[in-house]
């Protein structure tokens, strides 16, 4: 790392010039190819992954994205002939638009059923030529505006569906930009110098930048989702610079030059970033188990994401930490190292006060920190999961306000109809499929079915059944899973049909029940592997088994956090993002691997510095005051940042994005806040020296990967690792006391 660090340093024109080559040329390449995002959650293999296939095989015409257009008035019917005029035109006009394939409405054919029991509302159907995340904005919006331009007195005009929710999502920085200016502020209250705080935002910038580029490119290889870019990015680089900026710094107070302190941050600190970066990408890839391409996309597209941002922190960063030169200090710093001469930075102020309250009462403390985080836990037991749709999006919405009028005038099950689709083989099949509709109206949950509709050879067939209930209602799912286990097979019997129940609701329970069943081997995983990176750098059993378990916790409370704002409607309104709803079902996945990997930087953080005390002392007591003292400040920094930038996603005006953005704020709040500066240094405190036992046969054994800086590995290999029941950390302690005696000292 020293040397990668040094030639940066004498290299800085060229590290500069290659990073912004290679920004340049990323972010050309994506301008020109585009991006290629897709939100498909099919599950291959699942009863509702066959029935799309089935459908589009059969049906070719019914495989574009179908937006519906609905109308309402309060002055006569739909069936008034101004109404039927204003509606028949904007039709024929939407008809003719670019990328759209055809229009079914109320006033032809058979539509009759388009229209509400009370005439007061309409729908039709618009069925574009290609799926939602082909589809142009451009188009979506050519089709509002057709549509809202019969709007008049006393008609109302509203539109859903996937397309047409392209046209509600800003596509503006709002929420980068938010998260850009908070991170500033902090950076500028925390060091006082304006060049320092800009070099962590330059460097994430640059790196982010390069790693969306990039994923714009990757979503023409495999499936990406579109919120794939913003999981991991802004906070995590800017956090990383910062923790380098923070070691080269307090290099330079005590009395390096530029270089030995850029080298020495990168060395030392840049060590603890590349390890940290290890266990996000690490947590990430986990979801490679899972063998979803929805999911796979999304693993590797942040961990592309981590990985540049690290290179850019310890390869960049010291690039331009040589350009402002002691300009990393702010001008009072300067002053005093002029006036003063360098000396070393001893712990002070709120932060040394804090560290010796927390020596002084562990148990309290800790106690305190357990009850936090199991109240905030309680809501993750009713956690349900489910698809939102668009009855979620916020009321001003008109995506809203359609699927509320569909739901007033047909049911809420009009949103969110079932498909079922089968192979038709003779007339015993034929039979079967003509009095199915009948069965199915009886069918309690099914408020309508349609007769069965085949294809131009006959060869499949497929049916429409309408609940009676909100697609994302568990009474919907209730009666999927009726469906399949006793209505069909009995309609099947005496047949070669093989009827397949697919849609939305059938789509996202199949997508929940592959999760939910891999999710105890992932999560093993995921834990399993994070504890090996730890056992194998600070050698404890102690360490990686507090840092599993603080992990989950921080997991558990932040879910509780997401369910009562998103599931139970706390405030959701209020935020704008729109009615309580069920948890998207790809979210638990995610969530733990971005949120581990994130807890397990802080816990790298906080305990390499502790690890680097405790090497060189001996003295547990002093190591974990000492190592939360000289963190906690910078943790807290990084926190802030991080918590900005994942609020700021709220402003998307996406529930997806902004679900991640709560949870992810709340976990870094309760890690940083509650557990790392509290409840991790206060069960260090109480274990003692055992925090740091490791038997000696796995000692033996253990290849080494070390992430304490050189010379704290030197001195302990001159101290070695005295056992603590033959002379006791004291007593290194005791023969070290006279030439390291400082404040740090002073037990709490």
């Amino acid at each position: 790392m020293a040397a990668l660090a040094r030639w940066c340093v004498r290299h800085r024109l060229i590290a500069v010039l290659l990073w912004l080559c290679a920004f340049g040329g990323a972010t050309a390449a994506a301008s020109v190819a585009g991006t290629s995002y897709s939100n498909d959650y099919s599950v291959p293999g699942t009863e509702s992954g066959r029935a799309a296939q089935l459908l589009q095989a059969g049906f070719p015409g019914l495989g574009g994205d179908s937006d519906t257009v609905v109308w309402h008035t309060t002055k006569g019917t739909v069936r008034a002939a101004d109404v039927e005029q204003s509606m028949t035109t904007a039709l024929d006009r939407i008809a003719r638009l670019p990328g759209v394939a055809s229009v079914d409405g109320p006033y032809e054919g058979q539509g009759g059923r388009q229209i509400s029991a009370d005439g007061h509302t309409a729908y039709a159907t618009v069925t574009f030529t290609q799926q939602a995340e082909d589809i142009g904005e451009n188009e979506a919006k050519a089709v509002v505006g057709a549509a809202k331009a019969a709007e008049g007195d006393g008609l109302q005009v509203e539109l859903g569906g996937s397309a047409i929710g392209l046209t509600e999502t800003p596509n503006d920085r709002t929420a980068e930009v938010v998260g850009v200016l908070v991170a500033a502020v902090v950076l500028f209250l925390a060091f006082g110098s304006l060049a320092a705080s800009l070099l962590p935002i330059a460097t994430a910038l640059i790196g982010v930048g390069t790693a969306h580029a990039g994923i714009g490119l990757l979503g023409h290889a495999m499936t990406v989702a579109d919120f794939a870019p913003m999981l991991v990015g802004l906070g995590v680089g800017i956090d990383y610079a910062l923790f380098i900026v923070t070691r080269h710094r307090r290099g330079l107070k005590r009395g390096l030059d530029v270089t030995e302190a850029a080298v020495s941050a990168v060395a030392t600190t840049g060590r603890a970033v590349v390890f940290a970066g290890a266990t996000v990408c690490i947590a990430l890839l986990g979801m490679l188990i899972l063998r979803l391409s929805f999911l796979n996309g999304v693993a590797v597209a942040a961990s592309l994401t981590v990985i540049l941002t690290v290179a850019a922190s310890v390869t960049l960063l010291p690039a331009l930490l040589s350009y402002i030169g002691p300009r990393a200090l702010g001008r009072r710093e300067r002053r005093r190292l002029a006036e003063h001469g360098p000396r070393p930075e001893v712990p002070t102020g709120l932060a040394a006060r804090w560290s010796a309250f927390v020596e002084r009462h562990p148990k309290l403390l800790g106690s305190l920190a357990v009850a936090v985080i199991a109240l905030l836990a309680l809501p993750t037991l009713s956690l349900h999961l489910g698809t939102s749709d668009q009855g979620n999006d916020p009321r001003t919405s008109t995506t809203r306000k359609a699927y509320d009028l569909l739901a007033d005038g047909f049911g809420h099950g009009i949103n969110g109809p079932l498909t079922l689709v089968t192979r038709v083989d003779g007339a015993a099949d034929r039979l079967a499929l003509d009095n199915l509709d009948t069965a199915l109206r009886a069918t309690p949950g099914v408020a309508a079915a349609t007769p069965a509709a085949y294809a131009t050879g006959g060869e499949t067939a497929y049916l429409t059944v309408v609940p009676d209930s909100a697609p994302q209602s568990q009474a919907t799912s209730a009666l999927v899973d009726r469906l399949r286990e006793t209505v069909l097979p009995r309609a099947e019997q005496g047949t070669s049909l093989d009827i397949q129940v697919g849609g939305v609701t059938a789509s996202y329970d199949d997508f929940a029940d592959v999760i939910v069943g891999k999710l105890p081997l992932f999560v093993g995983t995921v834990i399993g592997l994070g504890c090996l990176l730890l056992l194998l750098a600070f050698r404890s059993l102690g360490i990686p088994v507090k840092a599993a378990v603080m992990n989950i916790a921080a997991v558990a409370a932040a879910f509780g956090v997401v369910v009562a704002v998103f599931q139970w409607g706390w405030g959701s309104e209020l935020l704008g993002l729109g009615r309580a709803g069920p948890i998207e079902p790809f979210l638990p996945v995610i969530m733990v691997s971005v949120l581990f990997g994130l807890s397990m930087d802080y816990q790298v953080f906080l305990v390499s510095r502790m690890y680097e005390e405790w090497l060189a002392t001996g003295d547990n007591r002093r190591a974990v005051r000492v190592g939360l003292a000289e963190t906690s400040r910078v943790i807290n920094s990084a926190a802030v940042i991080m918590i900005s930038v994942f609020l700021a996603f709220v402003l998307s005006g996406d529930r997806v994005i902004a679900m991640f953005g709560i949870a992810l704020a709340a976990a870094v709040a309760l890690d940083a806040f509650v557990l790392r500066t509290l409840l991790v240094p206060a069960l260090m405190h109480l274990l003692g020296a055992a925090n740091w036992w490791l038997p000696g046969w796995l000692e033996r054994r253990l290849p080494h990967i070390s992430i304490e800086p050189p010379e704290c590995r030197a001195a302990h290999e001159r101290l070695g690792r005295v056992p603590a029941d033959r002379t006791g950390p004291d007593r290194i302690h005791e023969q070290q006391k006279e030439a390291q005696r400082d404040v740090r000292d002073i037990p709490g």
